[in-house]
């Protein structure tokens, strides 16, 4: 069999060019007034009469539905776990590797004394294999009857100079924090579509995805992170009519376990210096806008991202 010569070349760019002129864009459908999974919510009632103003405060930070965490047995996705549960949320699945669920055994069976009428769900995934993550959420949904809320905590870092960046530390770097958040959401939206009810899907972008960091270079999560800003924008446009909202909180330098260490004491002392509130943030910290983008405080915020870094940002 002879190789293709010029002439093959000529055909085939001529044959694309054909298929670009006659191809039909696919084009999106936005909301409108009239579509109840998007419209404002109705006065909050109490048998047949209108909440007093404590109950209606209650009720407006109350996450009625269940949820999915990714990255759920780490210290953030932990801490947001808990404060859905503190506000009423009835069940959080925690998708996480395994190790990591070992390592976080004695935290997790706390939250579930702790809360022992709600449902505390352990399902082990690689959210970076799209099968699997997909099985997980249907056995999610299967576990807990519905999903309403998803937090895609799941994310890895690595500080590696850009001209020794391989090809494999850039591409995991990559699938864990972009495709991974992306597969997990498409799964989470079609679950969501089916069941009709609407639901608040929330990415955890990060600092690194708005400006670079200093002093340490991590071009993959920087890259990743940005990246994930506009899926978040992207998603929020498409599935807005689903009564689906998209969302991101993006945290400046929190004091987890990935930034303790005698190693990074130099690292930690700049990131405070040139921080407004001189420190890294809390877990806890983090928490406020996972409760606002869940429950009905935040039913028309979509497609924002929300900064909670102390201000470090505006440096």
């Amino acid at each position: 069999m002879s190789s293709p010569g010029p002439q093959d070349s000529i055909e085939i760019s001529t044959d694309l060019r054909d298929a670009l002129r006659s191809r039909l864009l696919p084009e999106m459908t936005l909301s409108d007034a009239s579509n109840p999974l998007t419209a404002p919510l109705p006065p909050a009632l109490g048998s047949g009469k209108r909440l007093s103003p404590a109950d209606r405060a209650v009720r407006r930070f109350t996450v009625f539905g269940n949820a999915i965490v990714t990255g759920g047995a780490g210290t953030l996705g932990l801490e947001a776990a808990r404060a859905l549960l503190e506000h009423g949320c009835p069940g959080v699945c925690l998708m996480d590797l395994q190790a990591s669920m070992d390592g976080a055994g004695n935290t997790i069976e706390d939250l579930r004394s702790e809360f022992p009428a709600r449902h505390v769900v352990l399902m082990v995934v690689d959210v970076t294999d799209s099968n699997a993550v997909a099985d997980a959420v249907r056995r999610a949904v299967e576990e807990m009857k519905t999903i309403e809320v998803l937090l895609c905590f799941a994310g890895v870092v690595g500080c590696t100079h850009a001209l020794e960046m391989d090809p494999a530390n850039w591409q995991h770097t990559l699938d864990v924090n972009l495709s991974g958040s992306w597969f997990t959401a498409q799964a989470v939206a079609k679950a969501m579509i089916k069941q009709n009810t609407g639901g608040s899907i929330t990415f955890i972008a990060s600092i690194s995805g708005h400006r670079v960091n200093f002093p340490q270079p991590q071009v993959a999560y920087n890259a990743s992170k940005a990246a994930l800003l506009q899926l978040k924008s992207s998603l929020a446009a498409e599935w807005a009519r689903f009564g689906i909202r998209v969302n991101s909180i993006s945290p400046g330098y929190m004091d987890t376990i990935l930034n303790e260490g005698p190693g990074l004491a130099d690292a930690r002392e700049i990131w405070t210096s040139r921080n407004p509130m001189g420190r890294m943030g809390a877990p806890a910290e983090l928490v406020g806008a996972v409760v606002l983008l869940s429950s009905p405080a935040g039913r028309y915020i979509n497609g924002a991202d929300i900064i909670v870094d102390g201000g470090g940002h505006v440096f």
